[in-house]
């Protein structure tokens, strides 16, 4: 695999990341660097460890992972997207809250997880090409990196806007990426 080919997969796979970012900026009232990074750091990391997995389990279980990932990432993607939705909803309620973003590194655990699940089935191909491992991921988690960084910034310029529009749309489209993953999943839809 050249190095065209790798840059092109690494913002391939980045892409559900990116979006998922996006959500995440569109509840920042007040921009936070240090939230943009650290939501950044889950995607990076998570993309770039699961092709190492994928390639540590070779194809031996490739079967297996491509047959239930859609559902994974499907059910992770709906059950944050409506806890979003909902929790913008029941805000409504309330006072407003605090400005300050809060990280919940449980959501962003299952996000990073959901969002990276496909490049599993990437580090099973690398283990059937002769690719340069370490390289390789590397590269797909900075490019991840920095496309979730910026699209956490993006999130919050929209989103300040908009607020509670653009929360309930960021649970909306998270949502949507389920029903999509999973659609491409069971052949539905290419």
């Amino acid at each position: 695999m050249g190095i065209t080919e790798l840059i092109l997969l690494s913002f391939g796979l980045a892409m559900d990341a990116f979006s998922v970012s996006v959500c995440k900026g569109l509840s920042m009232k007040k921009l936070s660097l240090k939230g943009g990074i650290i939501t950044a750091l889950f995607f990076g990391v998570f993309q770039a460890v699961m092709p190492l997995i994928g390639y540590l389990l070779g194809s031996r279980f490739a079967g297996y992972i491509s047959s239930i990932s859609h559902w994974v990432a499907f059910g992770l993607l709906g059950m944050i997207g409506g806890k979003m939705i909902y929790e913008t909803l029941t805000e409504l309620d309330q006072e407003a809250g605090s400005s300050e973003y809060k990280l919940d590194f449980r959501e962003l655990t299952l996000l990073a997880v959901a969002t990276s699940i496909d490049a599993l089935a990437v580090g099973i191909v690398f283990a059937a090409e002769d690719v340069a491992l370490v390289f390789s991921v590397t590269m797909i988690g900075v490019i991840t990196f920095s496309l979730s960084l910026i699209g956490v910034v993006i999130g919050h310029r929209f989103g300040s806007k908009y607020e509670t529009k653009a929360e309930v749309a960021g649970g909306t489209v998270l949502i949507l990426i389920g029903i999509k993953l999973l659609l491409e999943g069971l052949g539905i839809l290419r």
